[in-house]
């Protein structure tokens, strides 16, 4: 039987910034010279040379000006892949692509208010829906609406960072997406423009991540923290296993209503720990807690007294939801609630085929099915079911019997397929050991250089 993701110690790591190809240094650092041309730019990273500051913002303005190629941009982002950057280029990569669009301006009375969080995906992770206002009820600002509410989760708009719309349409179509220096820039550009105070990256690694080891993700975290550092940025980094699903739901309206159910003070322990760690990680980064438990505290403490809820309702009204809904949704029970989501309209209860613990409920098959049935989208446009998802009706560590419901599976479709249903039962890890507490999702939290040293 497969076990689960046992986190390690919650030691700070630092990470010092160096080269970050795998490859070492890559010669001398280059002198300014006359702007190179794109053929010359791709040869040069291709056989291992060393693009200046000059070169990568050439080649990026040739991205956005339209004046690259296809063909060009994928042969460099193909080289980078290959060749690697150090820390220098990846840094002057993030800076040129921040800068190929509009930055965003705000009051010098927000200083060290504005924070973010960024997720490198996983499967039912509601964690920002929870985590903005419960840090906008704690005096943060993230992202008129800032001003009124202290918090927003928008889309990226084409005015900012139009560079990555454009790299990483092309990483997603030459299988370039896993190369560390692209994937940074790609997040800390977005960030750069914010001005933030600090930022808090969640790495995820595990069968459903993008990187299935935590050493994997330990890398990309490093290289985040250490890019973050040369920008002058307060970037931590936190590793959470993502083998199993983050809490009981997944799917966009019962995320929601578990995000509700978070904010009232209950809810799955295990979002309710993510959340509340990586609220203190940002409060304590950007000065607005002695250390990281008394952070912690803070966040818990919008949770249990209905602060973050109330900031929730205030986003969404301001963001465009009729005001009455909003209230109704932050006010109702959870019953009241699923009224007034939208709702699929089939349910189908899956049953434990044996005796047995659970040791895993794997999230990948549970996504991919999910995403067959219209949870997600395939191509850019589509519309979503919203209605349609999962939830676990056992815990990980459980005790089941033969026949007990342990999935309930909400679908537009008549009935799941056979092969659908076969995936989802084959999600159900059991074991014969005795029942177990699961530990935290929480592995590890890489900090900057500075901080990890107090």
């Amino acid at each position: 039987m497969a076990a689960p993701v046992t986190p390690g110690p919650l030691t700070p790591v630092p990470v010092a910034p160096g080269d970050l190809s795998g490859r070492g240094p890559q010669g001398p650092r280059d002198t300014p010279s006359e702007p190179k041309q794109l053929p010359e730019l791709i040869r040069l990273k291709r056989d291992g040379g060393r693009l200046s500051e000059g070169d990568i913002k050439g080649f990026v303005r040739a991205v956005v000006d339209g004046n690259a190629q296809g063909v060009q941009i994928g042969a460099m982002l193909m080289a980078i892949r290959l060749r690697g950057m150090d820390l220098e280029e990846t840094v002057a990569l993030t800076q040129a692509m921040a800068k190929s669009g509009e930055e965003l301006e705000w009051p010098e009375a927000w200083n060290q208010q504005l924070v973010d969080k960024h997720s490198t995906g996983g499967v039912g992770d509601k964690v920002s829906l929870v985590l903005a206002p419960a840090l906008a009820a704690c005096g943060c600002k993230m992202q008129g609406l800032l001003e009124r509410v202290g918090c927003c989760i928008v889309g990226q708009s084409k005015k900012l960072v139009p560079a990555d719309g454009v790299l990483y349409e092309a990483r997603d179509v030459t299988a370039t997406v896993d190369s560390l220096p692209l994937i940074t820039a790609s997040i800390l550009s977005k960030k750069v423009v914010e001005s933030l105070s600090a930022l808090v990256v969640d790495v995820k690694f595990g069968a459903a991540a993008v990187f299935t080891s935590q050493a994997e993700a330990r890398e990309l975290a490093g290289v985040l923290v250490g890019v973050g550092a040369g920008l002058g940025l307060r970037v931590a980094a936190a590793l959470t296993a993502m083998d199993h699903p983050l809490g009981r739901s997944v799917g966009n309206s019962l995320e929601v209503e578990e995000a509700l159910l978070c904010m009232d003070g209950a809810g799955p322990p295990d979002l309710r720990d993510l959340v509340t760690r990586l609220g203190g990680v940002l409060l304590w980064l950007s000065g607005q807690a002695e250390d990281q438990d008394q952070g912690v505290t803070r966040v818990a403490a919008t949770l249990d007294d209905g602060s973050a809820r109330d900031r929730f309702e205030r986003m969404l009204a301001m963001q465009g939801v009729d005001p009455c809904l909003a209230q109704a949704l932050c006010s109702g029970t959870p019953a009241q609630r699923r009224q007034l989501l939208p709702r699929a309209r089939e349910q189908e209860e899956l049953l434990a085929p044996a005796d047995g613990t659970v040791e895993l409920v794997r999230a990948l098959p549970l996504a991919r099915v999910l995403h067959e049935l219209g949870a997600g989208r395939s191509r850019a446009g589509e519309p979503l079911r919203l209605g349609v998802g999962a939830e676990l009706l056992v815990s990980v560590g459980q005790r089941l019997q033969r026949g007990t419901p342990w999935l309930r599976v909400h679908l537009d479709a008549p009935a799941l397929s056979g092969p659908q249903r076969r995936a989802l039962q084959g999600a159900l890890v059991l074991s014969d050991r005795a029942p177990f507490a699961v530990p935290s999702p929480f592995a590890e939290l890489i900090l900057p250089p500075t901080d990890a040293q107090q």
